[in-house]
């Protein structure tokens, strides 16, 4: 929503006196609060609309544009907002500077919205004693909750609501908080299960600069600490069949990273729209399927906790919204679905008692869906510790969706959240012969187009939601398939050599095999 669009009169601030020197240096048409040791006016209602200093805050823009920040109605909690606009392009920075803090760590809260399109809008931290941190503002028109940590170890520190923008841009911010803790991912991961086809047939990968390098280490090097690998029982080509994953296992393991390994309990992909079984499980009772499922579980993971490369953490399913297994195992009869997972979870638990155990499902912006799958899952005594959500925004909803749900799942179960597949584009045209399954403009999540900017962004906004899920509950996102390249016999069907790629334009690497700027977000905090 656009702001109101009429002209802002700037507020005289408030005299700074002998906090001044503590302040950030004294610039032509700046506007001052005094420092205090509490965050103040944290829902802009101290004033009427139209202020463009709140009480409490000051504003400051070189080009002495701090009518650019002002107040206005509409507010996220309360009767007002700050927010950002000007008929023409702008730099403008609304700011409060704390002193006489306590040293440790802090968190800064806000909810925010903005119309994208601005070089930079974020939140900062600065001038704590140690490196700034921001928290860039997602395009959204519905208020998201975003979270800045920082280590303060001189007693003070600013807090700073930034934008430079062009012509139009808009941000809001309100009802902020700064309170003791911190924030940060555990998961910052990729799955790599098409790479060893991949490399097999000749593909190849390369850093930013064009060094051509080992995928996985392109890609630790990025910052991801933790790879994804899908199972499949007995696949037309192979691939990612025990032996396969074994393999690529000891690949991400020799680079120090963790390792989650994704049970499909079928032949082929296993979705929500379909969860066929093992061809050579097919004609077994329900008891044996049971069985099939703890030997299979089992059977992997000794195989790689013999080789030293035990899981870090394991799904007992991939995307099992509707279940697994079908007929026997389908939601319409959880008694039987919730027994399969006991047993997933029983083998897995037996090989490596620390390993977390993942339950994932599709759609994560679907609330409803959630709660009632788990409260099921709950009454029939499945245990757990990590709910895993796929997420994409061309399918699955809006960012405030995916927050929304995040926030109420990870309370009602108490467990950990983390976001197991997300992908964006970052181009629509195909390498390859095949139709790429997002390629069209209408397509794509607004504010976020299909290039390497917008796929950046994409990113970046679903590990800041992941990140901001309350009590640390958050635990992380994994880029989905971000090395499968459009390598000839690398396709979709298994079966099919000749079938393609549909997903190379979602990968980080481009159509030169070089790394893509958006792999440098797995570095997040």
């Amino acid at each position: 929503m656009h702001p109101v669009r009429s002209r802002i009169r700037p507020r005289a601030a408030a005299v700074v006196a002998a906090l001044a020197a503590l302040l950030l240096a004294p610039l032509p048409a700046a506007q001052r609060a005094e420092a205090a040791a509490t965050l103040t006016n944290t829902g802009f209602e101290s004033d009427a609309t139209g202020t463009a200093a709140p009480a409490g805050w000051s504003t400051y823009s070189a080009a002495g544009q701090n009518a650019a920040s002002f107040t206005e109605a509409g507010g996220h909690g309360g009767g007002y907002r700050l927010s950002h606009w000007a008929s023409t392009a702008y730099k403008v920075e609304t700011y409060q500077y704390l002193s006489g803090l306590a040293n440790g760590t802090y968190t800064l809260s806000a909810w925010v919205r903005s119309g994208g399109g601005q070089n930079s809008a974020y939140l900062a931290l600065r001038n704590c004693g140690s490196a700034e941190q921001r928290t860039d503002l997602p395009v959204t028109s519905s208020w998201i909750r975003i979270v800045t940590p920082i280590t303060v170890t001189g007693g003070a520190c600013t807090i700073s609501v930034n934008s430079d923008a062009n012509a139009g841009n808009w941000i809001n911010v309100d009802d902020l908080t700064f309170t003791s803790g911190t924030t940060g991912l555990t998961v910052k991961g990729v799955d790599l299960s098409a790479l060893k086809k991949s490399e097999d047939l000749g593909g190849t990968y390369k850093s930013s600069s064009g060094t051509t390098g080992d995928a996985v280490a392109l890609l630790k090097g990025a910052g991801a600490n933790y790879g994804r690998l899908k199972v499949w029982v007995n696949p037309a080509d192979g691939y990612n069949d025990k032996a396969r994953v074994l393999a690529t296992a000891r690949k991400i393991k020799a680079q120090g990273m963790k390792l989650l390994v994704d049970f499909h309990y079928s032949d082929i992909w296993a979705d929500p729209g379909a969860q066929t079984k093992p061809a050579a499980w097919a004609g077994h009772s329900y008891s044996q399927l049971k069985t099939d499922v703890y030997n299979h579980t089992y059977d992997v993971l000794n195989a790689l906790k013999a080789q030293g490369t035990t899981a870090d953490m394991v799904q007992i399913g991939n995307e099992i919204d509707t279940g697994m297994l079908w007929p026997e195992g389908s939601t319409s009869n959880w008694t039987q679905l919730a027994g399969l997972l006991k047993s997933g979870v029983s083998a897995a638990k037996a090989v490596s008692s620390s390993t977390q155990i993942a339950l994932h499902l599709a759609h994560g912006g679907d609330n409803a869906l959630y709660r009632t799958w788990f409260d099921n899952a709950t009454a029939q005594g499945v245990t757990y510790d990590v709910i895993a959500l796929s997420f994409y925004g061309y399918w699955h909803g809006a960012l405030s969706s995916l927050q929304t749900n995040l926030d109420d799942i990870s309370a009602r179960y108490g467990k950990k959240v983390m976001v197991a597949e997300t992908a964006y584009p970052f181009r629509l045209d195909s390498e390859d012969a095949h139709e790429n399954i997002i390629d069209l403009p209408s397509e794509l999540v607004a504010g976020y187009p299909a290039s390497s900017a917008g796929q950046s962004a994409w990113l970046r906004d679903v590990m800041n939601v992941v990140e901001a899920v309350p009590n640390g509950r958050g635990l992380g996102v994994v880029y989905w398939e971000p090395a499968w390249t459009a390598v000839t016999g690398n396709g979709w069907d298994p079966a099919d050599p000749a079938s393609g790629n549909g997903w190379e334009n979602q990968a980080l690497f481009d159509y030169d095999s070089k790394l893509l700027p958006a792999a440098a977000w797995l570095a997040h905090r």
